[in-house]
């Protein structure tokens, strides 16, 4: 008998992140990459902790539950948001 495994219930995505912009936000999804500004400078982590303080807000996520799996020096991420799906992702994000 062949058992399925239930959904996973964490997305990852690519995010391109554009630092020092006069106002901080999620710009939208340019095909598979989401594109977000953020007012800080790319300076000991400053970016990093913009971006994801504002998807945080942005999704409706905690904080805790966004993770920067690669890219933390780059301006282009792959990102791991924990607890929500890629329709889930979708909805929020067309609201």
């Amino acid at each position: 008998m062949n058992k399925r495994q239930p959904p996973a219930k964490d997305i990852t995505l690519k995010v391109k992140v554009t630092p020092r912009s006069t106002v901080s936000k999620i710009v939208g999804l340019e095909g598979d990459t989401l594109r977000v500004r953020v007012a800080s400078p790319p300076v000991d982590g400053s970016a990093n902790q913009d971006m994801v303080r504002l998807l945080s807000r942005g999704l409706g996520v905690r904080k805790d539950r966004i993770e920067i799996l690669s890219g933390q020096r780059s301006r282009l991420k792959t990102i791991r948001i924990h607890g929500m799906t890629k329709d889930e992702f979708l909805l929020v994000l067309n609201k």
